[in-house]
């Protein structure tokens, strides 16, 4: 007797997709435990999450921290390293790996994030309009309104006529 496989059977991939919770839900989900203290519940859905997805960065970037929240701060770098990897510029990637090396006792390489996260704070604040960093569009700086456009004539409407001159 042949097995079904959901490789193999198109019925039952459709009904492992519609039944899988979405990146974004498996990610809220991960959270919610993370801002309960539940470490290790948090740390395994992320994981679960990266396997299918080794580019999520904000699933890699909760990753490092739930270590981090942890007391396991050599994994909590390597895991820095790993999202650093995905976003080298990243203003909160050097802020965490700033952390993470202080508290593992190293402040030369925690000094040096810091730098590198003072300056892609620099770098998003100074770049021309269009041209900063992507990230939440909500943290963006307000960009300028466009001029109000000029109402023109609008012969639909029908001016009545100038008055008759006295006289």
């Amino acid at each position: 007797m042949r097995r079904l496989r959901v490789g193999n059977n198109p019925v039952i991939r459709t009904i492992v997709k519609i039944n899988m919770p979405s990146a974004q839900e498996q990610y809220d989900d991960a959270m919610f435990d993370f801002s309960r203290g539940e470490y290790d519940h948090a740390i395994e859905k992320l994981q679960a999450l990266l396997d299918v997805e080794p580019d999520n960065f904000d699933a890699r970037l909760a990753f490092g921290m739930s270590y981090y929240r942890k007391g396991d701060f050599a994994r909590a770098i390597a895991e820095g390293h790993l999202a650093e990897k995905l976003r080298p510029k990243e203003q909160l990637v050097h802020t965490n790996l700033s952390l993470f090396y202080m508290k593992s006792g190293d402040k030369q390489k925690a000094e040096h994030h810091g730098l590198q996260a003072r300056i892609a704070g620099w770098r998003d604040n100074m770049a021309p309009p269009g041209q900063q960093a992507e990230g939440d569009p909500e943290l963006q700086l307000a960009k300028p309104k466009p001029p109000p456009v000029p109402v023109r004539d609008m012969p639909w409407k029908k001016t009545p006529p100038p008055p008759p001159k006295a006289g």
